[in-house]
């Protein structure tokens, strides 16, 4: 049995009122002063500080977005590589406002080339280019990024399971257009242990996962310092339905876990620990998402001092990337979305985020229209030139009730930190894994599920009020909206391809490299050179994933599941 959490001082969950209570079930005072039970004041320095300084509650930076904004991120992704292409194309001319704002693309794959099978395959039918775009072959990664110079933008590839193969593909590319690794900035996502707490992408076991992982982080270390080679993700912990508190604890013991195997390899930690990035879900409870953010910085940097031994400050940072809440939006008066993804990301940016994704409003209807995508980025282009939130640095820092709120968060994230160390045989040196152990016990399933079943209980119940879906309905909400929809041609041209692609290359050098690839696995090497081979000789995703798959088998969920 595991341990039960609350937040909750005094009364039971059931006896408070239910508009005192936030989306993580911590009951809040009515008013917060200087009287009030609170540890913060006690200890400003400490756990406070400066913007810029240790542990960083207050920021990274001294200077915050005074000096330079968040990066501007949209999600895109859909069809086919072209399709995809000139997207892109249409967000970085959309993104062309101020010299301050920096732009990046983020890349949606389609669900085939999530789960590392092409799309001739007979299980990627009907999927090919419906939810992201399809990547086969080293050539569809040069049609994805063609014109786009990939040496200047960063560029953020949202895949985990086939993650290592993906970004070998995209260095492979970026080597025949003479592009200099060292100039190649940007994240791959590459967080496969969420997976197996909620998204569900996985492909080989948790223990042969994190082996891949680990050869990322070892391989962009030596070969590509300006690559973030994971970026540990509680985002989609939030949308399977934890609580902000446990997508906290979560993303930093998964985070924790890659530092801890990365040091099991004999890594240094100050040559791997300032490259981790991290990607958190922005939900509508507002304060509770700014104080999760600050939390999080300090947590991650103690644990990184105090615990692992980084001597460097780059390695007790904690970047974020923060996206505004999919699992918010309403199918139900669908315009309120815009407004619910404005709010959403201001709390990103007062909690200090280094990069921002805007939702668009319609995603709860399909893949974002051109129209919805720019509503999206302007929302940020207002809130950074508009709204003045960027004029100081962490404006909301001191506030008793934030204060009071970042240190209960903490609180309870420490407490779930420890219980998952307990699965692993205590906190590192003396224990290890003990995230995997969780994913085998079906730990992290079960806390998200309850943290789930919870707060659809208080919609149903009207405790929580969603608007335009259990109060302030609209007779006339069935007003038309544009949906942008994908044609089955492209799953028909995306085959022809393919089959082209294969039919024009060497039988026996591809033969060659998949060997390699499942010689490099079976010695316990580190893939990723023999994956770049891979797809240097015209190996297809699934086949290299195939590869790995032969020699690390293929996962189905353990006995708990």
């Amino acid at each position: 049995m595991s341990t039960a959490h609350t937040t909750i001082s005094g009364p039971g969950l059931a006896e408070v009122d239910p508009h005192a209570v936030t989306i993580s079930g911590v009951v809040l005072d009515p008013v917060y002063s200087p009287d009030s039970p609170i540890t913060s004041l006690a200890n400003l320095d400490r756990d406070i500080a400066a913007p810029g300084e240790y542990p960083f509650t207050r920021g990274l930076y001294p200077e915050g977005y005074r000096s330079r904004l968040w990066t501007m991120r949209q999600f895109a992704g859909f069809g086919s590589a072209d399709d995809t292409n000139q997207r892109f194309k249409y967000l970085l001319e959309a993104a062309k406002t101020s010299t301050k704002a920096n732009t990046g693309l983020s890349t949606a794959f389609d669900l085939p080339t999530l789960m590392g099978r092409d799309s001739d395959d007979a299980l990627s039918s009907g999927e090919v280019g419906r939810c992201g775009v399809a990547i086969d072959t080293i050539e569809d990664m040069h049609r994805l990024y063609a014109d786009i110079p990939i040496g200047e933008v960063t560029v953020s590839q949202t895949i985990n399971g086939p993650g290592a193969v993906i970004w070998a593909m995209y260095l492979a590319m970026a080597k025949q257009r003479d592009i200099d690794w060292s100039t190649l900035g940007g994240t791959l996502q590459n967080d496969i242990l969420k997976e197996f707490h909620s998204q569900n992408e996985f492909i080989y076991p948790p223990e042969a996962s994190v082996k891949l992982v680990v050869d990322t982080i070892e391989f962009q270390t030596s070969h590509v310092p300006q690559w973030n080679s994971v970026s540990i993700s509680g985002y989609h912990i939030r949308e399977a339905g934890s609580t902000a508190t446990q997508e906290l604890a979560f993303t930093l013991r998964d985070g924790m876990e890659y530092v801890e195997a990365c040091l099991e390899r004999g890594m240094d930690i100050d040559a791997f620990a300032p490259r981790l990035s991290f990607f958190f879900n922005s939900h509508n409870e507002f304060f509770e998402e700014v104080c999760k953010l600050r939390a999080a910085r300090r947590i991650w940097a103690r644990m990184m001092r105090d615990r692992y031994g980084a001597k460097s400050e780059r390695s007790w940072f904690m970047k974020t990337h923060v996206q505004t809440a999919g699992c918010s939006l309403t199918e139900q008066q669908p315009l309120n979305n815009i407004v619910r993804v404005a709010y959403q990301a201001m709390a990103g940016v007062l909690g200090g985020c280094q990069s921002l994704h805007t939702d668009s409003m319609d995603e709860t209807l399909g893949l974002p229209t051109e129209q919805a995508v720019t509503v999206a980025l302007r929302t940020q282009q207002i809130l950074a030139h508009e709204t003045g939130v960027t004029r100081v640095v962490d404006p909301l820092g001191g506030s008793w009730f934030i204060e009071h709120l970042t240190d209960t968060m903490e609180a309870e994230a420490l407490q779930y930190i420890d219980e998952i160390d307990d699965m692993g045989g205590g906190a590192y040196p003396a224990g290890h894994a003990g995230v995997i152990a969780g994913i085998h016990k079906g730990y992290f399933r079960r806390q998200i599920a309850e943290a789930s079943y919870r707060f659809s209980q208080e919609c149903e119940s009207g405790d929580r009020i969603i608007v335009g879906v259990n109060q302030y309905l609209d007779d006339e909400e069935d007003r038309p909206i544009d949906i942008l929809t994908i044609p089955e041609q492209v799953e028909v041209d995306q085959v022809s391809i393919l089959t082209k692609f294969k039919n024009n290359r060497d039988g026996a050098g591809v033969e060659k490299a998949l060997e390699a690839i499942r010689t490099a696995a079976r010695n316990n090497e580190n893939v990723m050179p023999a994956l770049v081979d891979g797809a240097l000789a015209h190996c297809t995703l699934g086949e290299m994933v195939q590869a790995l798959a032969d020699i690390y088998g293929r996962y189905h969920g353990g006995p708990e599941w």
